[in-house]
């Protein structure tokens, strides 16, 4: 079987996946793109084209701030946080997630 993840997964789960990087401080959009890869050693990849709509829907939403960083001899960068509402609803959706995930593990292991 590939380690290749199907893209309506990672769709389903990159919101939170996105609330869960920024809980460990501000980052970029490559930067989370990246972490996200990092930790899962390679087996997520996030395409410009997923994560970016995904920023501004959790933007949208108040889950997420962000800023234009500018530092010198480098071009402007939009930072984004996690808010306040940001950290309850990853608190949510982790324990959503948790049960979904014990149900098809608890399904995988018992059929």
């Amino acid at each position: 079987m590939s380690k290749k993840p199907k893209k309506d997964l990672l769709q389903g789960t990159l919101d939170l996946l996105v609330l869960r990087i920024l809980s460990s401080g501000a980052l970029h959009g490559y930067g989370i793109a990246r972490r996200i890869e990092q930790i899962s050693e390679d087996v997520l990849k996030v395409q410009q084209g997923s994560l970016y709509p995904a920023l501004h829907r959790l933007k949208d939403q108040a889950y997420i701030k962000s800023k234009w960083e500018v530092h010198e001899g480098k071009r402007p960068m939009k930072i984004y946080t996690l808010s306040s509402s940001g950290k309850r609803a990853l608190e949510e959706e982790t324990k959503q997630w948790e049960s979904y995930s014990n149900a098809i593990n608890t399904v995988l292991l018992n059929a």
